[in-house]
């Protein structure tokens, strides 16, 4: 998911740079959202797994 997350910024910043903003915008959006959703899944994953680990002991 982070790898979608990279190629939506780099599409974002190379539209950016030949002045697409719209594309640049909206990719950027693409991006970020992706980001928010990997670092949410990452906690929930970390909890789920600290949970499982103290279960075990």
């Amino acid at each position: 998911m982070l790898k979608w997350a990279l190629f939506f910024f780099i599409i974002s910043i190379v539209a950016a740079i030949f002045g697409f903003s719209g594309i640049s915008e909206a990719s950027a959006d693409i991006a970020r959202i992706l980001f928010y959703i990997a670092v949410v899944l990452f906690l929930i994953f970390l909890v789920l797994g600290l949970i499982a680990g103290k279960a075990l002991l």
